[in-house]
This record gives C-alpha cells, structure tokens and sequence, in this order.
C-alpha cells in the first residue's frame, strides 16, 4: 500500500517528521517497505508564462520563446513542444536544475539560440510516464512561485508492506485510523455527509446470494460531464499512491477506494437493462470483461447481473457491455459488501489481480459501502456535475459479520508482554483504537470495530496493547523459570540414530507424499481398505498410505527409468493402516535395495542385493533400536506384494513388528520397478514397546579367543533363528562362554539323510579366566552340541 504524506496530514495532524512517522508505523507492526521524495530536483522549477513565441531561424521543428519566470527579467528558452502558445503558464527549470529524469539544466546555445532553461512536460518533472507537450498550468497559476509549492510536490510516498490480515489499512483511512491512534490525535478527515436525491431515478436491486452479498448499495446519477478532464490534484494522488489515471469517472471510483478503502464500481446507467441481481453464476456463463479477456465462469461464482446477462464478476472486475466512457451521460454507481470467502480465489482463476479483489477477499468494513457511496456521489457532482437519486440499498442483515465479544484480563497482558502497564493504561489503549469496552473487575469485555476483522481472541488484544505502546519500547528481561534438561532414557528409541544406522549403510533418505494412489495400494495389498481424502489433490494422491511400500517404490520406478538402478532408498514417517477395522496412524521405517551390492569394480564381480542383505539391515536397525537378536523372530510369512518364497514377518517377543522380503515378480512388473525389488518395514511403536537393551560395557579380553567348527545334522524345516536360543542359553557358567556364533554352510544332499540339511557352525568361545585346555574345550563344544540335540534335534555329523 502506497500513500502520500501530504494526504495523510489532511486526515490527522500527528505532528511528526518522516522519519518518526516510518519508525512508529513499522513499531506498530505496518513495516515500511519504502520511501520516495517527490520534490527531488524540483527546487528550481519555477512557474513562468510564456509572453513571445516564434519559429526557430535556424531550426524548422523548434521554437524561441521569451518566458516571465517571475525574476525580474525575461528568459530566451528553445523549446521543441507544440501546445504552447503566448500568454500559457508553463513550468521552467531554470540553470542549475536537476530534473528527477538526471537532466542537468545549464544554460546553452541550440543551433545558434541561446537557451537559458527548459519548459518542462510532466513527464520531465517526474508526474506521468509519457506526455504529449508541455504541462501546461492554469491561467490563475502565480508566476515565480516554485512548482514544488504550487503542484504541492515536496511530498513522500510511503510504501508499506502489510500482512494479510491488516486489509483495514489498505486506504488512507485507515493508516490515518493508526496514525491517529499512535499519537492520540482525532481523526479530521474530509466532509463525508450524505448528498440529498434531486431526482426519483433508481434502479431496483435483488439480492439472490444474500449470503455472499448482505449488503449492496446503488445509485443513479444523470446528467454527468463524463468527457471532463480528471482534476490535476486527483490524478496526481492516485499516481503517487500507484493507480494510473484512466478517466475521470473511473479515476472517483478509484481515488474513494483509496481514501477510504471501499471499492467502487461505475456502470453506465443506460447499458442496464432492468432490475440488477446479485447472484451465482451458472456452469459456463460467459462474460467479456473491461479488459477484454472473454471468460466463462464456474458455477457458483458471485456476480452482478441484469435482465441481459452478467455484468460484472462480483468484487472482481466489470463486463465492457456495460462500461462507462466518455460519452456517458448517466451512471449507476455500485458499492457492496462481499463476504471475503466468496471470493477467494476468484480473480486468480481468472487469471487476474485487481485492486478490488485484493481489498474484498481481506475483508472490508460492512458499513463502509454507505460512507463510500455519498463521498462518490459528492465528488461526482463537484467535478464532473449530475444530479443524484435517491440510494437503493438491499439489505441481509442477519449476514452482516457479527462483531465479537473478547474476554480480556490486564494482568494476563501485563505478564504475556513482561511490562507493568496497568489496567488504565490499556484501557486508554483501547480507546484510541475505537475499542467499545466494558471495564468490569479483573476481566473485561472487549469489542473491536466492525473494520477489524483480524481480532478474536484475546492474544490479539494484548498484541494491540504491545502494538500501541511499541514494539521496541517492551522491556527485555531474562526468564524467570528453571529450564532443567531432562535427558531421554537410554532405552529411547529415538528416529535420529535409526536414520544414521541407515545412512551407515548406504542408504538414502526420501520423503515421499502421505498421499498415495490407490492403484498401487490395491496392487501391493488387494485387500487394504486405506482411507480416503475428503477433498484429494488429485485422483494419484487420493488415500492415505497404509504403509512406506508405495512411496518407496514409486520413487524406485523413477529412479530406474532414468538408468540408476543401483538404490538404497529409506524413509521414516507415518503410515495410517486399517487394524481391527479402524485406521490407526502409527510411525514406520522402511527400506529399499535394488540393483548390485557393490558399485562397479575391475575386478568385474557384481552381486544382486538380495533377500539376506535386507534382513542384516533389518537386524542393524533392531540393534540400534536396543532389541537384541535373542528377542526377535524372522517367521515365513505370505505379504501380497511380497515373493512366496522370500518373505518373513518380523516378530520382537512374538509380537508383529514388520515385514522384510523380496517384490512379488508380478508386483514388480505391474510397477515397472526392477525385478529382485527388496523392501522391509519396521513398526517403530512395536519396537518401543519392547525395546530395553542397553549396550554393556565389557573390559578388553586379556586371553585370544578359540574358534571351534563343527557340522550338525537338523530336520529340514529348522531354521538358523531356531538355533539363537539354546545357543544363546549354553556356557554360561565354566571356564569358557559363546561370545558368538556363525554359519558358514548350509548342505543337502548325499551323505545327508533326506528331510534333513547339514549347517556349518563356527564358534567362537572366549576364555573367562585363564587359558582352557583342550579338554575344556572339548567339553564346551559337546555341552553345545547337547543342547541343540535336546532342542531341534541336531546330531553332530561325521
């Protein structure tokens, strides 16, 4: 928002230089963005007339004037302008000037004339973009006065960079109402009266969207003088506030806007036909706008409309059938009140940004349309004449905005901001910002103007308590309250570790939507029942993901169609599964392996990543996780997505914590994913449940290890996990104890009676006191040995 200091003194007299006032508007939270002196280089510019003007001797497209600039003498100025004549006021810049455009003014000979200055356009003064001759003045303007003073130039525009929810200043009004309440002075303002009806011509109005619309004002002006110039002044401030200058019926519209910040519509009166209707579009309604851009409108959309069809996009922009030019005669002028969530979104969808659309979808003040309509109406007259109807108003007001009722408590404030500012102090606070309040023991009842749409809780309030008083001026103190650390119990499973066991391990981490497509779902679990959103971003992201599976794999897929096919891929995230009917949402880690284990080597020898390189990972994570290897169970399992013959559930003390295996060949394909696909996921709240141990310190051993193979004989159908236990149960007492144990072969065939398979252990037995005989030795491996004969079965093979 742009706006001129000199139209901000007409509204309240702060009493202030420009530096003060920036520094208390960006304390009050309305940061400055910007400021720009108007006057830069207009010192010497003085207001002349023009007494002789002849052809150039030597120049056929210039001429040689003698102009007053009211100092006593005349001056001799080459001029190559048209538009001027003897007896024109105009503006010289005399030697010595520096124009804002850089030009330096000295006097000079042009092609044998001396020239002693310049007759400025406005575009070298710095008031328009492009001119087509001299500015000329008026006839009354006083000759040797500085055109700083007489275009009232030496002025500021101040930018201010406002937050969304401060469209209450998005006027003049308005960053007067702060100004005001800032240095605690009254609002003086223009005459914003009532302009009386000289003539019954209206027009009826219907409102049909009652809801989106509660209030709209309208009202027919004849007998307009719409070919009339735009008055210097009004043109000027509407392009120091940034609005160019179109005519001068659209130049009131804009110039109430920005005083007061109700946008305005102008429709020519005798393009309408009938009654106006404020109401939704219907599903392709078309509308050719001011701009001329042809649109068709969604259904629901807000609109102004006659009995002819739409004609102007509600708080958007107007239909050219019924825009107002210079041969209007009469006007019908448009102020409402739109409720702001009924039109969000609307100019962008239309591919526009609009003054009013930026006002309207913040919120405007419901009562502002009445004041905005007779400052226009008045304005109007005084310019460009008519004669005015009465005001046609239609009315919902059980939809006007309510203003709310705030609990406040000065203490509260008091403690929340760290000042001792007192119950009178804030009161006066609200005071000055036209707060209506009710004063009643340690809580009150506070209730903001209508034009504040931004306050509703009671933390808004003490915000404008700290606003008022000053950001900067709120006292810095240290915290009063103990900040003890508390530290996490070691058995914690805390995400930060997991990640980095991973990140050991070469993977990489992915973030992938919670949002996945159904398609897949159903084709990694045909029957997962996942949840559905309400309002999707698109049909591919139109459930809740039941697992990491789908994220994982299409990022796999995009991957390996751009030729990397070698991934280590992990997430760590929510998952929202159907258990026991009802969707959970639950913290997940899942991993991805595809392609060689080992990057390209000379040695030519690339391994697929498999099934058991998964499951080390796996194991890696339970470790970091604090869940040892004796607890956990991989079990044969069948998973959907998952190949029948490589696939286990992962159990933590029999419970289910995850799956870990290879990619059904079919799901692979139908996902166009690499086959030998590896995936696993690890329930993280399982895993906190059961998680408790904690690595133990162990003094370095002063005995060498003995390592001991040996082959056993076990049913077919046991497994490597089977043997964990009485391992794990075996020499833990005598001179010698199992510190860890290997397989090294797995065989069937002859010499193996069939239903049976030969594994290959490797022990690895460490001394607890002194160095063991071979005997000791002996005796351990067979206590071993017995123990997996009385509890799998194993005979030692021979």
């Amino acid at each position: 928002m742009r706006f001129s200091e000199r139209w901000l003194a007409e509204w309240v007299e702060h009493g202030w230089d420009r530096e003060t006032l920036v520094h208390r508007l960006t304390m009050a939270g309305l940061e400055v963005e910007g400021t720009e002196y108007l006057g830069q280089g207009l010192d010497k510019v003085l207001v002349g007339v023009i007494e002789a003007c002849e052809q150039h001797p030597n120049a056929d497209r210039l001429s040689l004037c003698r102009v007053d600039a009211g100092e006593g003498q005349t001056r001799s100025i080459v001029c190559g302008a048209t538009n001027m004549g003897p007896g024109d006021r105009v503006p010289v810049a005399i030697p010595g000037a520096t124009l804002p455009n850089g030009l330096k003014i000295k006097k000079s000979k042009l092609r044998g004339e001396t020239s002693e200055g310049m007759l400025c356009s406005e575009t070298e003064l710095g008031l328009a973009e492009e001119s087509a001759g001299l500015m000329i003045l008026p006839e009354d303007a006083p000759v040797g006065t500085p055109v700083l003073d007489y275009l009232d130039l030496d002025d500021t525009v101040v930018e201010l960079d406002l937050t969304p929810n401060r469209g209450d200043c998005l006027s003049v009004a308005g960053i007067a109402r702060e100004v005001a309440a800032l240095a605690d002075q009254p609002l003086v303002g223009p005459p914003l009266g009532p302009v009386a009806p000289s003539t019954g011509a209206n027009r009826g109005v219907h409102l049909e969207a009652g809801q989106d619309c509660p209030r709209y004002l309208g009202r027919v002006v004849q007998g307009v003088a719409a070919g009339r110039e735009t008055p210097f002044w009004m043109r000027e401030r509407l392009r120091r506030c940034g609005v160019r200058p179109v005519s001068l019926l659209v130049d009131i519209t804009n110039y109430v806007m920005l005083e007061l910040g109700q946008p305005l519509h102008a429709f020519d009166n005798r393009r309408l036909h009938g009654n106006i209707h404020v109401r939704h579009a219907a599903a392709a309604e078309p509308v050719t706008l001011l701009d001329g851009s042809e649109v068709e409108l969604e259904a629901g959309a807000l609109v102004i409309a006659d009995e002819a069809g739409v004609q102007a996009v509600a708080g958007v922009m107007g239909a050219q059938g019924s825009a107002v030019d210079e041969e209007t005669e009469e006007v019908f002028l448009e102020a409402a009140h739109f409720r702001p969530g009924a039109l969000a979104g609307r100019a962008r969808k239309l591919g526009l940004h609009t003054d009013a659309s930026h006002r309207f979808e913040r919120g405007v003040d419901p009562h502002l349309p009445v004041i905005a309509m007779e400052r226009a109406t008045g304005l109007l007259m005084e310019i460009a004449g008519g004669i005015p109807g009465p005001v046609t108003e239609a009315l919902n007001e059980a939809d006007l905005p309510e203003r709310p009722v705030i609990p406040f408590r000065p203490a509260r404030a008091d403690a929340r901001l760290g000042t001792a500012l007192g119950a009178d102090a804030m009161g006066d606070a609200f005071r000055r910002l036209s707060f209506e309040t009710e004063e009643e023991g340690e809580e009150w009842e506070v209730v903001p103007p209508s034009y504040r749409f931004d306050l509703a809780l009671e933390a808004d309030l003490i915000e404008e308590v700290a606003r008022l008083h000053g950001y900067d001026r709120l006292p810095t103190a240290p915290l009063a309250g103990s900040m003890e650390p508390h530290a996490g119990l070691e058995t914690d499973v805390q995400d930060r570790p997991l990640r980095q066991a991973l990140v050991d391990r070469g993977y990489r981490e992915v973030i992938t939507y919670s949002f996945v497509d159904p398609d897949t779902v159903g084709r990694l679990d045909p029957g997962a029942e996942p949840l559905a959103l309400a309002n999707p971003l698109s049909r591919e992201q139109s459930v809740m993901r039941p697992d990491l599976f789908a994220g994982l794999l299409e990022t796999a897929a995009a991957n390996q169609a751009r030729q990397n096919h070698r991934l280590r891929l992990f997430e760590l995230g929510r998952v929202f599964p159907r258990i026991g009917g009802e969707i959970q949402q639950r913290d997940a880690i899942g991993g991805l392996l595809a392609g060689p284990v080992d990057p390209p080597h000379w040695d030519g020898r690339r391994r697929a990543a498999d099934f058991f390189d998964a499951k080390g990972d796996v194991e890696a994570l339970l470790r970091r996780a604090g869940v040892g290897a004796e607890r956990v169970e991989l079990r044969a399992e069948s998973h959907p997505a998952l190949h029948p013959g490589q696939a286990a559930r992962i159990r933590v003390n029999g419970e289910a914590a995850g799956w870990v295996g290879t990619l059904h060949p079919s799901v692979a394909e139908s996902l166009e994913v690499d086959a030998g696909t590896v995936l696993y996921q690890l329930d993280l709240e399982t895993l906190r449940a059961h998680a408790g141990d904690v690595p133990r310190y162990q003094a370095v051993p002063r005995l060498p290890v003995t390592h001991r193979d040996l082959a056993v004989v076990v049913p077919e159908e046991v497994t490597a996990a089977a043997l964990q236990e009485p391992l794990a149960e075996g020499l833990e007492e005598g001179p010698l104890a199992l510190v860890d144990w290997r397989i090294f072969d797995v065989y069937t065939g002859k010499g193996v009676e069939e239903g049976c398979k030969s594994m290959g252990l490797s022990l690895t037995l460490q001394p607890r006191e002194e160095t063991p005989t071979d005997a000791q030795i002996e005796a351990a491996v067979s206590e071993l040995v017995d123990r997996l004969a009385a509890r799998v079965g194993a005979t030692l093979r021979t």
